[in-house]
């Protein structure tokens, strides 16, 4: 190429694009990127966009419940699995119930509800060299 833009960048030490989904109780999203910094210099920096529902629509979201609930009522079957949808998801998911059942020795990790998770999904993670962003 004629001209590398950003020959000079320490690309190994820039740091990652991070896309975060926020689920209940604070709905939102987020994203972090690398720009370039205005001027006639390249320099990059780090840009973060926030979205949360509450900031926006100056009202607290509403349970999942009541949404469906209201749906029911209203008829709206939009937001609900057709049959056909279970149909397959359960294909997927009953082998894998038939094998914990069946043989003992396929490990079943329990955890405590409302926390992160079991240990096994961290070290899953750390074994591909990667973890968990912390929350912030």
């Amino acid at each position: 190429m004629p001209f590398a833009l950003f020959r000079d960048t320490p690309v190994d030490t820039l740091p990652a694009n991070v896309l975060v989904l926020q689920l209940q109780p604070d709905e939102g999203i987020s994203l972090q990127f690398g720009a370039k910094q205005p001027g006639p210099i390249i320099h990059l920096g780090g840009v973060r966009m926030d979205f949360r529902y509450r900031d926006y629509f100056n009202t607290e979201p509403s349970t999942g419940y009541e949404t469906l609930v209201y749906d029911c009522m209203i008829g709206d079957a939009t937001l609900f699995q057709r049959a056909d949808s279970v149909e397959a998801g359960w294909a997927v998911v009953q082998p894998i119930l038939d094998v914990w059942r069946s043989d003992k020795s396929v490990p079943l990790e329990f955890y405590t509800a409302g926390t992160a998770g079991p240990d096994a999904a961290e070290q899953l993670l750390w074994r591909s060299g990667r973890q968990w962003r912390p929350l912030t």
